[in-house]
């Protein structure tokens, strides 16, 4: 689906938690996640420490959506 959304021009970011995959089906703005049960969090954490990696994984994405690509490219956040 990244790669049909972004054909209309509007830049995409795929936040995942396995990456082969994300780079299998093409997507080309690629921002991994935490875990496949938590994908952007960490239950594990304190409340605040939970929610600065929220954030970090969050402004990696703005971050990714705002870089112009030509080709697939992971942007890691840690």
């Amino acid at each position: 689906m990244v790669k049909e959304i972004e054909k209309t021009g509007i830049p995409v970011v795929h936040i995942c938690t396995v990456v082969p995959i994300s780079l299998t089906v093409g997507a080309n703005r690629i921002v991994p996640a935490v875990a496949i049960p938590h994908p952007l969090g960490n239950p594990d954490l304190a409340p605040d420490e939970e929610k600065k990696l929220r954030r970090k994984i969050v402004e990696q994405a703005f971050k990714a959506l705002t870089t112009p690509v030509t080709d697939q490219q992971v942007f890691e956040w840690n």
